[in-house]
């Protein structure tokens, strides 16, 4: 591999495979961007839906990680991961191509809004989950941190373009329209994992019992110290952070009377910062260590959240601006950190398990969140809902910063003997 320098090629240039799923899953990152902003936009504009059906609606593509996320990850393991990814994308694909012909058919209602919000929610249980174990599959544990890295950052710089495109496509076209663009993001997503050929490693057929292999899934994730306190910090977050996101649609297009463009520069400010925090991550792990940039990257993420409570029409939005860009680069550095130490400690006959029992914590803490974010906004009004969030958020470094894992340097030392209980050793950790 070392001959004639070709180690030193990129990631991107050496590794055909990992490339395909690049590839792959920016252009699936770009569509549900475009479909984040379009659906809640089509709640407020062409439905007049309330302030709770509004919040609640974020939480439908999470719902599905709540109820049937354990379930998805024992089917990943046992089944090809390929052909799931192509199944997956090409049913969200047909559901949210419903959207835009019922709204020419004028059938277009609330209740269609959240079927199909929530059926495009199951589709990328099966899609992400089976990414993650085929990301494993196609680099090496020591590109891990480069590849998810690279993943992240460029899905954020997708997911910012595909934002800051819908907002200004909801006004020009109809939000309902600006579906269309999804539906062709992820035919090139299709395209793209055509081309991906890895041997892959499935599981023999098992005897076990589903719910046996649910369980051992739960029962891993909770396993050690360092994958609890990975797994609670990004509950915590998602908790908090998820009620203010939750209501930014509400807080940008009723409370301060903006439009669907400064909607779309917000969430692509956050999007921006996040492919600036994707890229820097493996950089910035090498150089300050991989533990006190997980511990410390969602610090400055609250701050990001608060600085919506300062936004003022017109130019006064600046201060969300900037701070959903430094929100992003935090939560994409705790992000890569948490998945890169997952997947090197992971069995691959386990990943896809481990996936969905974390993400049923963590991202069914979303669900969770918009239906809170809901019920406060009608309680108190949407700027105190959004402060209620952010202090919930603050719990996320408290967790990270005094919990098991406040000593590590580098969480890759962890690795080949993770401690089960208590706190972690770190003599010997650099």
């Amino acid at each position: 591999m070392t001959v004639g320098g070709l180690s030193k090629r990129h990631l991107v240039v050496r590794n055909r495979n990992f490339r395909a799923l690049l590839i792959s899953g920016t252009s699936g990152v770009f569509g549900n961007a475009v479909a984040a902003v379009a659906l809640p936009v089509i709640a407020v504009i062409e439905l007049d839906a309330t302030d709770f059906e509004v919040a609640a609606l974020a939480g439908m593509t999470f719902l599905p990680w709540l109820l049937f996320g354990l379930l998805v990850g024992v089917w990943v393991d046992r089944l090809p991961r390929k052909p799931v990814m192509l199944l997956s994308l090409s049913v969200r694909i047909l559901v949210l191509a419903l959207l835009p012909i019922a709204y020419w058919l004028d059938l277009l209602s609330t209740p269609l809004l959240f079927f199909a919000a929530f059926v495009a929610g199951l589709a990328s249980i099966f899609f992400q989950l089976a990414d993650a174990a085929l990301v494993q599959q196609a680099v090496t544990p020591d590109e891990l941190m480069e590849g998810n890295g690279l993943i992240t950052g460029s899905g954020a710089a997708a997911d910012a373009a595909g934002r800051s495109v819908a907002g200004w496509l909801a006004v020009a076209a109809g939000a309902s329209n600006t579906l269309l663009v999804q539906v062709g993001a992820s035919a090139v997503a299709l395209l793209s994992l055509q081309r991906l050929d890895v041997k892959e490693i499935v599981r023999p057929t098992s005897d076990h019992r589903i719910l046996r292999e649910m369980r051992d899934g739960l029962r891993y994730t909770f396993s050690t110290a360092p994958l609890r306190a990975i797994l609670f910090n990004a509950a915590l977050w998602n908790l908090g952070g998820n009620i203010a996101a939750s209501l930014l649609v509400l807080l940008v297009l009723r409370t301060l009377g903006e439009s669907e463009i400064w909607l779309g520069l917000l969430l692509a400010a956050a999007s921006v910062g996040g492919a600036v925090g994707g890229i820097t991550a493996h950089g910035l792990g090498e150089r300050v260590g991989s533990g006190p940039l997980w511990r410390w990257s969602m610090v400055p993420g609250v701050l990001g959240y608060a600085s919506l409570l300062l936004m003022t029409p017109g130019w006064g939005m600046i201060w969300g601006v900037v701070g959903l860009f430094v929100m992003g680069a935090s939560v994409s550095w705790n992000i890569v950190v948490g998945s890169s130490f997952r997947q090197r400690v992971c069995p691959p006959g386990m990943m896809g398990r481990l996936g969905a029992a974390s993400r049923m914590v963590s991202w069914g803490m979303l669900a969770l969140a918009s239906l809170l974010a809901g019920v406060l906004a009608e309680a108190v009004g949407i700027r105190t809902a959004v402060l209620i969030g952010v202090v919930i958020a603050c719990s996320a470094p408290l967790v990270a910063l005094l919990g098991p894992l406040r000593h590590v340097r580098r969480l890759e030392d962890l690795v080949e003997a993770p401690l089960p209980t208590g706190d972690v050793d770190t003599r010997g950790s650099g």
